[in-house]
């Protein structure tokens, strides 16, 4: 029986950022097929109890930032905790990466998601500005432009409303969210319990 992850995320979530290529790294080690949900995290949160970053008590917002500065040191990754465009609209790159998905496959959405958060958590780029979308479309080898018209079409949309649909029906709270056979597991800092079930351990 084939192993498959459904992998719920927002492209302007900095610990989905922080994990993703270890996660994408993980699956293939493993043989397991990514199941890949862009979501709404708004929605979730309006539904869950979850805060955007700027409702957020000013203590939980001051720790946030050391948390992130240690993850970024200890794993080597670089990441800008505080980046230019941040917060930023994440709906349309979300919608981009599910728009490569349709026409491109998962492994082209993969690339296109990692390329995505690190261009707005390591490079300072603006994913809310549709040129510069494309730009990062191109640099992945997929005409930018044509993405994005792709992206505004009423079957993306579809999609990426079912996916939200879909996360709180599996009561998903937050970014980055793992479901290996049926089991959760919220945040990249869980990937090491994800990898044991995965192995049986």
């Amino acid at each position: 029986m084939s192993k498959s992850c459904q992998y719920y995320f927002a492209p302007h979530s900095p610990w989905a950022y922080l994990g993703h290529e270890r996660f994408v790294a993980l699956c293939r080690r493993h043989g397991v097929a990514i199941d890949l949900r862009p979501l709404d995290l708004g929605k979730v949160f309006a539904t869950s109890g979850g805060l955007p970053l700027a409702k957020r008590p000013p203590q939980r917002q001051a720790y946030r930032l050391t948390e992130l500065a240690r993850w970024s040191a200890y794993l080597g990754i670089p990441l800008k905790p505080q980046p230019t465009y941040s917060p930023v609209s994440p709906e349309a790159a979300a919608k981009l990466i599910v728009a490569a998905r349709l026409g491109h496959g998962v492994e082209q959405a993969l690339a296109l998601a990692g390329a995505i958060m690190r261009g707005l958590w390591a490079e300072d780029r603006n994913i809310g500005d549709e040129a510069t979308l494309a730009a990062i479309a191109n640099d992945c080898g997929v005409d930018g432009a044509q993405l994005l018209k792709s992206s505004q079409t009423a079957s993306v949309q579809a999609e990426y409303d079912r996916n939200t649909d879909e996360a709180m029906a599996a009561s998903v709270f937050g970014s980055p969210w793992y479901v290996y056979q049926g089991e959760s597991f919220w945040g990249q800092d869980r990937l090491d319990f994800l990898e044991r079930a995965i192995t049986g351990q």
